[in-house]
Protein backbone atom coordinates (compact mmCIF):
# COMPACT_ATOMS: atom_id res chain seq x y z
CA UNK A 1 0.00 0.00 0.00
CA UNK A 2 1.32 3.64 -1.36
CA UNK A 3 2.07 6.20 1.73
CA UNK A 4 -0.15 8.55 2.21
CA UNK A 5 0.13 11.70 0.05
CA UNK A 6 -1.72 14.82 1.53
CA UNK A 7 -2.04 18.04 0.65
CA UNK A 8 -3.09 21.22 2.56
CA UNK A 9 -4.06 24.46 0.22
CA UNK A 10 -3.70 27.86 1.90
CA UNK A 11 -4.61 31.13 0.00
CA UNK A 12 -2.44 33.91 0.76
CA UNK A 13 -3.36 37.19 2.88
CA UNK A 14 -7.26 35.57 1.31
CA UNK A 15 -9.97 38.23 2.43
CA UNK A 16 -6.92 41.51 1.27
CA UNK A 17 -6.30 39.64 -2.00
CA UNK A 18 -9.70 39.35 -3.06
CA UNK A 19 -10.79 43.17 -1.83
CA UNK A 20 -7.03 44.06 -4.04
CA UNK A 21 -9.01 41.79 -6.71
CA UNK A 22 -11.59 44.31 -7.13
CA UNK A 23 -9.25 47.18 -6.24
CA UNK A 24 -6.35 46.45 -8.15
CA UNK A 25 -5.16 50.10 -7.42
CA UNK A 26 -4.17 49.22 -4.13
CA UNK A 27 -1.81 46.56 -4.68
CA UNK A 28 1.84 47.13 -3.08
CA UNK A 29 0.28 49.57 -0.58
CA UNK A 30 -0.33 48.28 3.13
CA UNK A 31 -3.72 47.07 3.40
CA UNK A 32 -5.77 46.04 6.09
CA UNK A 33 -9.28 44.91 6.72
CA UNK A 34 -10.73 45.55 10.11
CA UNK A 35 -14.00 46.69 11.20
CA UNK A 36 -14.19 50.36 12.62
CA UNK A 37 -15.28 50.37 15.95
CA UNK A 38 -12.88 50.97 19.18
CA UNK A 39 -12.77 47.18 19.63
CA UNK A 40 -12.43 46.20 16.33
CA UNK A 41 -9.83 43.41 15.37
CA UNK A 42 -7.90 43.20 11.95
CA UNK A 43 -9.63 40.80 9.97
CA UNK A 44 -6.22 40.01 7.52
CA UNK A 45 -3.46 42.22 6.58
CA UNK A 46 -1.62 42.49 3.62
CA UNK A 47 2.07 41.25 3.26
CA UNK A 48 3.27 45.03 2.95
CA UNK A 49 1.24 45.88 6.25
CA UNK A 50 2.46 42.67 8.27
CA UNK A 51 6.28 44.36 7.77
CA UNK A 52 5.24 46.99 10.29
CA UNK A 53 3.91 44.14 12.67
CA UNK A 54 0.07 44.28 11.97
CA UNK A 55 -1.24 40.69 12.31
CA UNK A 56 -4.83 38.77 12.10
CA UNK A 57 -6.76 38.83 15.53
CA UNK A 58 -4.38 42.23 16.76
CA UNK A 59 -6.79 45.29 17.64
CA UNK A 60 -7.16 47.75 14.58
CA UNK A 61 -6.72 50.40 16.97
CA UNK A 62 -2.80 49.36 17.64
CA UNK A 63 -2.37 48.21 13.99
CA UNK A 64 -3.49 52.19 12.95
CA UNK A 65 -0.44 53.04 15.34
CA UNK A 66 1.99 50.78 13.96
CA UNK A 67 0.91 51.05 10.68
CA UNK A 68 -0.67 54.73 10.17
CA UNK A 69 -0.50 54.79 6.53
CA UNK A 70 -2.60 51.78 5.31
CA UNK A 71 -5.47 51.87 3.75
CA UNK A 72 -8.17 49.97 5.81
CA UNK A 73 -11.20 48.46 4.74
CA UNK A 74 -14.38 47.04 6.45
CA UNK A 75 -14.86 43.06 5.58
CA UNK A 76 -17.20 41.93 3.22
CA UNK A 77 -17.87 38.50 4.33
CA UNK A 78 -20.34 37.76 1.55
CA UNK A 79 -17.75 39.01 -1.00
CA UNK A 80 -15.33 36.79 0.92
CA UNK A 81 -17.46 33.62 0.44
CA UNK A 82 -18.07 34.04 -2.93
CA UNK A 83 -14.64 34.14 -4.16
CA UNK A 84 -14.21 30.85 -1.64
CA UNK A 85 -16.69 28.95 -3.78
CA UNK A 86 -14.84 30.11 -7.19
CA UNK A 87 -11.70 28.52 -5.41
CA UNK A 88 -13.11 25.99 -3.84
CA UNK A 89 -14.74 24.65 -7.01
CA UNK A 90 -11.51 24.27 -9.04
CA UNK A 91 -10.07 22.58 -5.41
CA UNK A 92 -12.72 19.67 -5.80
CA UNK A 93 -11.87 19.23 -9.40
CA UNK A 94 -8.48 17.88 -8.38
CA UNK A 95 -9.33 15.19 -5.49
CA UNK A 96 -11.98 12.63 -4.41
CA UNK A 97 -11.56 13.94 -0.80
CA UNK A 98 -11.41 17.20 -0.09
CA UNK A 99 -12.14 18.51 3.62
CA UNK A 100 -12.55 22.59 3.68
CA UNK A 101 -11.14 24.53 6.87
CA UNK A 102 -12.68 28.02 6.77
CA UNK A 103 -13.26 29.91 3.24
CA UNK A 104 -9.65 29.85 2.86
CA UNK A 105 -7.96 26.87 3.73
CA UNK A 106 -8.26 22.66 2.21
CA UNK A 107 -7.30 19.45 2.80
CA UNK A 108 -6.58 17.24 -0.10
CA UNK A 109 -6.09 13.15 -0.09
CA UNK A 110 -3.50 12.70 -2.97
CA UNK A 111 -2.78 9.24 -2.31
CA UNK A 112 -3.13 6.94 -5.23
CA UNK A 113 -1.98 9.97 -7.67
CA UNK A 114 0.42 9.43 -10.35
CA UNK A 115 1.97 13.05 -10.27
CA UNK A 116 0.86 14.53 -6.99
CA UNK A 117 3.38 17.64 -6.82
CA UNK A 118 2.45 18.33 -10.45
CA UNK A 119 -1.25 18.23 -10.22
CA UNK A 120 -0.77 20.63 -7.00
CA UNK A 121 1.72 22.44 -9.37
CA UNK A 122 -1.21 23.04 -12.13
CA UNK A 123 -4.11 23.83 -9.24
CA UNK A 124 -1.93 26.87 -8.22
CA UNK A 125 -1.61 28.06 -11.65
CA UNK A 126 -5.47 27.70 -12.81
CA UNK A 127 -7.02 29.48 -9.67
CA UNK A 128 -3.78 32.29 -10.42
CA UNK A 129 -5.58 32.22 -13.64
CA UNK A 130 -9.03 31.88 -13.15
CA UNK A 131 -9.58 33.79 -9.59
CA UNK A 132 -6.93 35.88 -9.60
CA UNK A 133 -6.07 34.59 -6.12
CA UNK A 134 -2.26 33.34 -4.85
CA UNK A 135 -2.22 30.87 -2.84
CA UNK A 136 0.70 28.46 -0.76
CA UNK A 137 0.60 24.61 -0.89
CA UNK A 138 2.54 22.21 1.46
CA UNK A 139 2.62 18.43 0.74
CA UNK A 140 3.26 15.93 3.10
CA UNK A 141 2.41 12.09 4.42
CA UNK A 142 -0.46 13.45 7.35
CA UNK A 143 -2.29 16.71 7.39
CA UNK A 144 -0.26 17.63 10.01
CA UNK A 145 3.03 17.83 7.80
CA UNK A 146 1.03 19.52 4.84
CA UNK A 147 -0.32 22.24 7.14
CA UNK A 148 3.10 23.19 8.31
CA UNK A 149 4.31 22.74 5.12
CA UNK A 150 2.23 24.63 3.38
CA UNK A 151 2.96 27.94 5.91
CA UNK A 152 6.35 27.80 6.00
CA UNK A 153 7.27 29.71 2.66
CA UNK A 154 4.29 32.23 2.15
CA UNK A 155 3.44 33.63 0.07
CA UNK A 156 3.00 31.92 -3.15
CA UNK A 157 4.83 28.47 -1.33
CA UNK A 158 5.59 25.42 -2.30
CA UNK A 159 7.05 22.88 0.04
CA UNK A 160 6.74 19.12 -0.22
CA UNK A 161 8.46 17.19 3.19
CA UNK A 162 8.74 14.19 4.17
CA UNK A 163 8.01 13.06 8.31
CA UNK A 164 11.50 13.10 8.73
CA UNK A 165 12.55 16.15 6.73
CA UNK A 166 9.36 17.92 8.87
CA UNK A 167 11.37 16.94 12.09
CA UNK A 168 14.61 18.02 10.72
CA UNK A 169 13.38 21.43 9.34
CA UNK A 170 11.88 22.57 12.32
CA UNK A 171 13.70 21.14 15.22
CA UNK A 172 14.38 25.00 16.37
CA UNK A 173 11.29 25.89 15.85
CA UNK A 174 8.63 27.04 18.68
CA UNK A 175 6.77 24.43 19.70
CA UNK A 176 3.64 26.91 19.05
CA UNK A 177 4.20 26.30 15.09
CA UNK A 178 2.30 22.78 15.49
CA UNK A 179 -1.61 23.45 15.37
CA UNK A 180 -3.08 22.46 17.86
CA UNK A 181 -0.25 23.84 20.48
CA UNK A 182 -1.85 27.38 22.12
CA UNK A 183 -0.08 30.02 23.59
CA UNK A 184 -0.59 28.54 27.06
CA UNK A 185 0.67 25.26 26.26
CA UNK A 186 3.70 26.63 24.61
CA UNK A 187 4.47 28.74 27.78
CA UNK A 188 4.02 25.75 29.70
CA UNK A 189 6.66 23.92 27.76
CA UNK A 190 8.60 26.54 27.70
CA UNK A 191 9.13 27.11 31.44
CA UNK A 192 10.08 23.25 31.50
CA UNK A 193 12.70 23.93 29.59
CA UNK A 194 11.02 22.79 26.23
CA UNK A 195 11.15 25.65 23.95
CA UNK A 196 11.80 23.75 20.92
CA UNK A 197 10.04 20.91 18.94
CA UNK A 198 13.57 18.75 19.04
CA UNK A 199 13.79 19.49 22.69
CA UNK A 200 10.46 18.66 23.37
CA UNK A 201 10.42 15.81 20.73
CA UNK A 202 13.52 14.56 22.52
CA UNK A 203 12.87 14.88 26.08
CA UNK A 204 12.00 11.32 28.22
CA UNK A 205 8.57 10.63 28.44
CA UNK A 206 8.52 10.34 31.71
CA UNK A 207 9.34 14.16 32.41
CA UNK A 208 6.85 15.98 30.28
CA UNK A 209 4.44 13.71 31.73
CA UNK A 210 5.49 14.71 35.18
CA UNK A 211 4.37 18.30 34.16
CA UNK A 212 1.74 17.44 31.45
CA UNK A 213 0.33 14.09 32.52
CA UNK A 214 0.71 10.78 30.69
CA UNK A 215 -2.09 11.18 27.98
CA UNK A 216 -1.17 14.83 27.04
CA UNK A 217 2.22 14.33 27.23
CA UNK A 218 2.27 11.73 24.98
CA UNK A 219 -0.06 13.27 22.76
CA UNK A 220 2.59 16.36 22.85
CA UNK A 221 5.71 14.64 21.72
CA UNK A 222 3.86 12.99 19.29
CA UNK A 223 2.36 15.83 17.85
CA UNK A 224 6.35 17.23 17.86
CA UNK A 225 7.58 14.21 16.12
CA UNK A 226 5.09 15.24 13.10
CA UNK A 227 3.01 11.77 14.30
CA UNK A 228 -0.51 12.33 12.49
CA UNK A 229 -2.52 9.80 11.06
CA UNK A 230 -6.17 12.28 11.05
CA UNK A 231 -8.03 11.19 7.79
CA UNK A 232 -8.92 14.05 5.33
CA UNK A 233 -12.57 13.97 5.89
CA UNK A 234 -14.47 15.06 2.74
CA UNK A 235 -17.77 16.56 4.86
CA UNK A 236 -16.80 18.86 8.38
CA UNK A 237 -19.70 17.55 10.25
CA UNK A 238 -21.43 21.31 11.65
CA UNK A 239 -22.32 20.32 14.51
CA UNK A 240 -23.48 24.01 15.94
CA UNK A 241 -24.30 27.77 14.42
CA UNK A 242 -24.06 30.75 16.09
CA UNK A 243 -23.52 34.52 15.63
CA UNK A 244 -22.42 36.97 18.35
CA UNK A 245 -21.27 40.49 18.08
CA UNK A 246 -18.92 42.31 20.57
CA UNK A 247 -20.18 45.72 21.74
CA UNK A 248 -17.92 49.00 20.95
CA UNK A 249 -19.06 50.46 24.07
CA UNK A 250 -20.58 48.32 27.40
CA UNK A 251 -24.08 47.57 27.53
CA UNK A 252 -26.55 47.42 30.39
CA UNK A 253 -29.65 46.35 30.71
CA UNK A 254 -32.21 44.22 29.42
CA UNK A 255 -34.28 46.83 26.99
CA UNK A 256 -31.26 47.21 25.71
CA UNK A 257 -29.90 43.65 25.05
CA UNK A 258 -32.86 42.17 24.14
CA UNK A 259 -33.86 43.79 20.44
CA UNK A 260 -29.80 43.27 19.81
CA UNK A 261 -30.28 39.89 20.63
CA UNK A 262 -33.19 39.51 18.26
CA UNK A 263 -31.47 40.45 15.49
CA UNK A 264 -28.66 37.82 16.07
CA UNK A 265 -31.61 35.50 16.38
CA UNK A 266 -32.91 36.36 12.87
CA UNK A 267 -29.08 36.43 10.97
CA UNK A 268 -28.81 32.94 12.60
CA UNK A 269 -31.81 31.93 11.48
CA UNK A 270 -31.11 32.58 8.05
CA UNK A 271 -28.03 30.74 8.06
CA UNK A 272 -30.05 28.18 9.27
CA UNK A 273 -32.37 28.60 6.04
CA UNK A 274 -29.98 28.62 3.93
CA UNK A 275 -27.98 25.20 5.18
CA UNK A 276 -31.32 23.40 5.69
CA UNK A 277 -30.23 22.80 9.09
CA UNK A 278 -32.34 23.03 12.10
CA UNK A 279 -31.09 22.04 16.02
CA UNK A 280 -32.78 21.30 19.26
CA UNK A 281 -30.53 22.77 21.93
CA UNK A 282 -30.40 27.03 22.12
CA UNK A 283 -27.74 28.44 23.76
CA UNK A 284 -26.51 32.30 24.43
CA UNK A 285 -23.72 33.89 25.21
CA UNK A 286 -22.42 36.29 27.56
CA UNK A 287 -19.11 37.90 28.04
CA UNK A 288 -19.20 41.11 30.71
CA UNK A 289 -17.46 43.81 31.18
CA UNK A 290 -14.98 41.71 33.49
CA UNK A 291 -14.39 39.76 30.77
CA UNK A 292 -15.97 37.03 32.23
CA UNK A 293 -17.74 34.74 30.10
CA UNK A 294 -21.16 32.95 30.66
CA UNK A 295 -23.51 30.76 28.85
CA UNK A 296 -26.66 29.22 29.54
CA UNK A 297 -28.62 26.99 27.12
CA UNK A 298 -31.96 24.91 26.80
CA UNK A 299 -32.42 21.41 25.02
CA UNK A 300 -35.72 21.43 23.39
CA UNK A 301 -38.28 18.19 22.41
CA UNK A 302 -37.83 18.87 19.03
CA UNK A 303 -35.14 20.52 16.31
CA UNK A 304 -36.20 24.34 15.38
CA UNK A 305 -35.02 26.87 12.88
CA UNK A 306 -37.10 29.72 12.56
CA UNK A 307 -36.86 32.94 14.81
CA UNK A 308 -40.48 32.60 15.86
CA UNK A 309 -39.32 29.26 17.78
CA UNK A 310 -35.16 30.38 18.75
CA UNK A 311 -35.93 34.03 19.33
CA UNK A 312 -38.51 33.42 22.76
CA UNK A 313 -35.98 30.51 23.77
CA UNK A 314 -33.20 33.03 23.74
CA UNK A 315 -34.71 35.95 25.34
CA UNK A 316 -35.70 33.61 28.19
CA UNK A 317 -32.51 32.83 28.87
CA UNK A 318 -31.51 36.17 29.33
CA UNK A 319 -33.98 37.37 31.47
CA UNK A 320 -33.44 34.37 33.53
CA UNK A 321 -29.66 35.15 33.62
CA UNK A 322 -30.26 38.60 34.06
CA UNK A 323 -26.54 40.33 33.39
CA UNK A 324 -25.38 41.79 36.77
CA UNK A 325 -22.61 43.62 34.82
CA UNK A 326 -22.43 46.00 31.86
CA UNK A 327 -22.07 43.44 28.75
CA UNK A 328 -19.28 42.90 26.24
CA UNK A 329 -20.68 40.41 23.88
CA UNK A 330 -23.38 38.64 23.51
CA UNK A 331 -24.15 35.99 21.07
CA UNK A 332 -26.65 33.14 20.05
CA UNK A 333 -26.15 29.38 19.08
CA UNK A 334 -28.58 26.45 17.86
CA UNK A 335 -26.42 23.09 18.87
CA UNK A 336 -27.33 19.56 17.61
CA UNK A 337 -27.84 20.26 14.14
CA UNK A 338 -29.45 18.13 11.70
CA UNK A 339 -30.97 18.09 8.01
CA UNK A 340 -34.14 19.68 7.81
CA UNK A 341 -36.63 17.80 5.78
CA UNK A 342 -38.64 19.52 3.44
CA UNK A 343 -42.28 20.30 3.55
CA UNK A 344 -42.84 17.98 1.13
CA UNK A 345 -41.08 15.03 2.69
CA UNK A 346 -42.75 15.59 5.96
CA UNK A 347 -45.89 15.66 4.74
CA UNK A 348 -45.80 12.41 2.73
CA UNK A 349 -44.74 11.20 6.53
CA UNK A 350 -47.41 12.08 7.79
CA UNK A 351 -49.31 11.04 5.17
CA UNK A 352 -48.10 7.40 5.58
Amino acid sequence: MSERCIAHLDMDAFYVSVELRRRPQLRGLPVIVAGSGPRAVVTTASYEARRFGVGSAMPAARARRLCPEAVYLAPDFAYYRQASSEVMALVRGCADSVEMIGLDEAYLDLTGLPAPRAEMRRLAIQIQRETGLGCSIGIGPSKLVAKVASDAEKPRGFVVLTRRQACERFAAAPCGLIPGIGPKTAERLRNCGLDTLGRLAAAPPAEVAAAFGARLGAALQSRARFEDDAPVTQERKVVSESRETTFDYDIAGLEQLQPILSGLVEQLCQALDRQHRRGRTIGIKVRLDDFSTHTRARTLAEAVSSADRIGPVALELLRRFSPPRPVRLLGVRVAGLEARRSESAEQLTLAL
